[in-house]
């Protein structure tokens, strides 16, 4: 007959498997005693866990806030370079205009005047 675990050679009728119950009264309270002490760090480790799983869920949410912040500041001074620039480029074109007319009108007579002289 083999054994509990599959061995060939151990059987429980050897005496060498013993299934009664040979613990006291002392040895129960102190396997209890261990267990209550194990519940206790657990319990307090799972406290410790659900605080700082409250701290990183605020820290991601605070995170999440400066990166928006961050964006609409970076976007408003995005369209205030870009309507400056827009501004630049009007006024310049606006000053630039009444020198480009006189250079088309003196570049449509300057061409006049060679086409006159050929």
């Amino acid at each position: 007959m083999s054994g509990p675990n599959g061995d060939p050679n151990i059987s429980a009728e050897n005496g060498i498997i013993d299934d009664e119950d040979e613990f006291g009264e002392e040895e129960y309270a102190a396997i209890n005693s261990m267990l209550d002490q194990i519940n206790s760090y657990l319990d307090d480790l799972e406290e410790r866990n659900d605080a700082l799983n409250g701290k990183l869920h605020e820290l991601l949410e605070s995170n999440r806030q400066a990166r928006l912040e961050f964006r609409a500041q970076l976007l408003e001074s995005q369209n205030q370079e870009g309507q400056s620039i827009q501004g630049e480029n009007q006024s310049a074109e606006l000053s630039a205009s009444p020198a480009k007319k006189e250079d088309q009108n003196t570049d449509s007579e300057g061409s006049e005047i060679s086409d006159k002289k050929t």
